[in-house]
């Protein structure tokens, strides 16, 4: 009488076993940008989702359901407090202390190449710029938790930091701010998406300074950010991340000329020493610089 539950379950073993055997994809969850149109979100997403396919784990990605500022995507993902498990930003010492870093530049570089929004009443507001003297007589915007705002400080550059991504075009438009750095993978996106305002793109000066974008995850991830890893080493051997970066920045780059701007160069004190500036195939070069 007992050996029928017996057998029951014997029946069932293969069949669990082989579900277990068989993992599902692992939910893995960004946040949702402040910004309505963020330039950024289509390419890093399909960089993310093409690399985690190559990682040799399955994921299932998915945004937040709600928008955040960095700051709290950052905070979330630290403390695993919250819904996060990923987010691309900026580089920098404390980001790195804080958050790990998957330490492959997503951007090639290009968000430390900065080209200027202005007010649309002052096109030539940069022309005769050649100094970081010449160009602290004027007040840039920025964030107030973004490392760029570090940055220029420590260049000796005026700043007005704003505590809402949005408030800055705002202040850009009502002459509170005479500029607004803004990399060249962004700066094209977010004029177009602000058509409304009275603002222009300067055509005469590009600040540079060594920055990279990554990847990060918590600390108490590491399996998830060398997944990461291992799927974008594989699709920068097979030309995919290449192609992808192209096919999404390269008009934008090429676009903006800037192998025809005074080039300004800053220095990048916040930059940690581990950012793998030798391997120059990871770094971005315009045309005849």
């Amino acid at each position: 009488m007992q050996r029928r539950p017996l057998l029951k379950l014997a029946a069932l073993w293969p069949l669990g076993a082989a579900a277990a055997g068989k993992s599902s994809p692992l939910p893995l969850v960004y946040p949702r940008h402040q910004a309505i149109d963020d330039p950024q979100q289509g390419y890093v997403t399909a960089l993310l989702q093409q690399a985690l396919a190559r990682s040799g784990r399955a994921y299932a990605l998915r945004r937040s359901a709600l928008r955040m500022v960095q700051t709290r995507a950052m905070q979330e993902i630290a403390t695993a407090s919250g819904s996060v498990d990923v987010v691309w930003t900026m580089t920098s010492r404390a980001r790195e202390t804080q958050l790990l870093p998957v330490r492959i530049p997503i951007d090639r570089g290009l968000i430390g190449w900065r080209v200027a929004l202005i007010h649309a009443r002052q096109p030539q507001l940069l022309r005769d710029v050649r100094s970081i003297a010449a160009l602290a007589r004027l007040s840039a915007g920025q964030m107030r938790d973004w490392p760029d705002s570090t940055i220029l400080q420590a260049n000796g550059l005026r700043l007005d930091t704003s505590s809402t991504y949005e408030g800055l075009f705002q202040q850009l438009a009502a002459g509170r701010i005479d500029y607004f750095p803004r990399s060249v993978i962004e700066a094209q996106s977010e004029l177009a998406s602000h058509a409304q305002l009275p603002l222009a793109l300067d055509t005469h000066l590009v600040i540079r300074y060594p920055a990279a974008l990554y990847f990060f995850v918590g600390k108490h991830r590491p399996e998830l950010a060398r997944h990461i890893e291992i799927g974008l080493e594989k699709m920068l051997a097979d030309g995919s991340f290449a192609q992808l970066f192209q096919r999404h920045f390269g008009r934008f780059a090429d676009g903006l000329k800037l192998s025809r701007r005074h080039v300004l160069e800053l220095a990048n004190p916040d930059l940690p020493e581990e950012t793998p500036l030798a391997r120059k195939a990871l770094w971005y070069r315009p045309k005849n610089y």
